[in-house]
Formats: C-alpha cells, structure tokens, sequence
C-alpha cells in the first residue's frame, strides 16, 4: 500500500463560519440559507442530546449556554397532559442562534430536532423569533 502525501491541509468548514447555503444538505441537516436543521435521535435522550453537544462544539457554537443534561433539558419540555391547547408555540430550548426542539411524536421522545439561524443573515434576530411581516 502506497501512502498520498498532501502538501496542503484539507479545509474543514464549521456551519458558524461558512452557513450552508439554500437548498443544500449538510451533515445529514437541511439549510434554507437563513436555517439550518438536523435531527439527533439515540436510544435514550441522554445519548440524544450528547450527540447535539457535540455536534456544536464541533460546528463552533461551544460558547452557547445550554441546559448542562438532558434532565435539565427536560424542564423545558411542554407541560405533560396540556398537548390540546399548544395550537402554534413550539417548546423546547432557546437561546439565539438555535432552537432545541422535543420531536412531536412520543414513539421518538429521544428524539430531538435543532435549528441553528445563520447569525449574519439580514434580519436574522426577527427570523429567529418569527416577527418577519408575512407576505
């Protein structure tokens, strides 16, 4: 077997320094270029949300607050038995730029989806807390 030297380094592109662009896949995640989602689902939410961790400590996001386990990710979760009357408001965590989501389905409740909002995105802090007008 026959070793390849290469003389330059291969770039790795983290999504806080290069946003995918529209219409593009990405690590298994989707982006619309202002928004980036991927959905971690382990066989315990433990194993879920260990996987988020350290997918943005990889993507650069490592200086976000987050809840420190899944049982504090936990206390974020819709209150149990009041699912009728959540009609719009999705409940999860939120600390700009992501959104950490419970998936909707309780057959995948170690399921958890992330958004991640392109920070230098024109007009992205509305984006992120959907006041754009509606055209």
């Amino acid at each position: 077997m026959t070793m390849v030297h290469i003389d330059e380094p291969i770039p790795i592109h983290k999504i806080r320094d290069s946003f995918p662009s529209e219409n593009s896949h990405h690590l298994g995640g989707t982006s619309d270029g202002r928004r980036y989602r991927t959905v971690f689902g382990g066989t315990s939410l433990e194993q879920s949300y260990g996987m988020l961790r350290q997918f943005l400590s990889e993507e650069g996001y490592e200086d976000l607050p987050l809840p420190a386990d899944a049982a504090a990710l936990t206390l974020f979760r819709h209150p149990p038995g009041r699912k009728a009357i959540k009609l719009f408001e999705e409940y999860g965590y939120v600390h700009y730029p992501i959104k950490i989501y419970f998936h909707p389905h309780l057959s995948k409740e170690h399921t958890l989806i992330l958004y991640i909002y392109h920070e230098n995105a024109s007009d992205s802090l509305l984006h992120f807390h959907d006041r754009l007008p509606k055209i």
